[in-house]
């Protein structure tokens, strides 16, 4: 059976162009450096580490007279956050050395049951709204700081599934990890000198008491960017459902959600490929609606 090939990367070359296409961006626009909101896992860590680090080195060739670019960090937890996560994005803004501000926006939340009390009875209505609220008062302190706002999505969440919040987490100026799946966003934190706790945290949108991104979708990333590319190489349901490096993978990952919540979210291999491509296809309608700047990457397909 042909291989689906996976991308490989040289962490310094995508570094250096991740970062060089953040300073494009900024310089363009005349701003003083970027806002990025800070969750403590590992996609917001990297895009940090990345920007900071272009900056860095961007900053080090400016004269003395020229104002130097800087990225600002905002914490922004509400009660459905565990307080690992504000300790966890603390301490990476306090690693990289950026300037930092945490706001507890519980306080934001209750003004809306005025005009949106239904979303109140629902959580995931409930969670999407945080998330467009936290996009407000990123986008504003971006504005009020002549900065631009930077997403934290990676290509996965983004472009794989469209696992964001419209007008919410996906509302941003450019999109900096947008073109690594989150294999790639692991090996790049490592390479950025990350905490191995930040690194391999469980990915979650903090948007809902006990959420999981694999509770919410009944399989991790790792299959997500199997499928996508399986896709993108020209694979048809039919085979990648059979796929060799799919299939196991898939097995897998139904027993251990079984194992963790004592059910069943989807059944069977048809089920998860399935449901993938649904989401892949939503992804692209949300893409014609919200599609931010992403930065040209060198990525190798052996």
């Amino acid at each position: 059976m042909k291989p689906i090939k996976l991308a490989t990367m040289d962490c310094q070359q995508v570094c250096e162009e991740i970062g060089d296409f953040v300073i494009e961006m900024v310089l363009t626009t005349a701003s003083s450096g970027c806002v990025i909101g800070l969750s403590g896992g590992v996609d917001s860590s990297t895009a940090a580490a990345l920007i900071k680090t272009g900056f860095d080195r961007h900053n080090a060739k400016l004269a003395k007279d020229q104002p130097a670019h800087e990225l600002v960090g905002y914490i922004l937890p509400s009660s459905i956050n565990a307080t690992r996560d504000e300790t966890d994005a603390a301490s990476v803004a306090e690693h990289l050395g950026l300037r930092y501000e945490i706001h507890n926006i519980e306080g934001l939340l209750e003004p809306f049951k005025l005009t949106n009390p239904e979303a109140f009875d629902d959580k995931f209505h409930k969670g999407n709204m945080i998330s467009r609220i936290r996009a407000n008062v990123l986008s504003t302190k971006a504005a009020t700081e002549n900065k631009i706002l930077a997403g934290t999505g990676n290509r996965d969440e983004d472009f794989g599934i469209g696992y964001y919040t419209l007008f919410g987490d996906g509302a941003v100026h450019l999109s900096p990890i947008a073109g690594l799946p989150k294999r790639l966003v692991r090996e790049m934190a490592a390479f950025l000198g990350l905490d191995k706790q930040i690194i391999h945290r469980e990915p979650t949108a903090g948007l809902e008491p006990g959420q999981s991104d694999f509770k919410d979708l009944g399989y991790d990333y790792d299959v997500v960017e199997m499928i996508t590319e399986g896709l993108e190489q020209g694979f048809s349901k039919e085979v990648l459902i059979k796929h060799t490096q799919i299939a196991p993978l898939v097995k897998r990952q139904i027993k251990q959600y079984q194992s963790l919540y004592g059910d069943e979210k989807l059944p069977s291999v048809v089920a998860v490929v399935e449901d993938v491509i649904k989401r892949h296809q939503q992804a692209k309608g949300k893409m014609k609606i919200i599609h931010p700047p992403k930065p040209k990457i060198t990525l190798t397909y052996d």
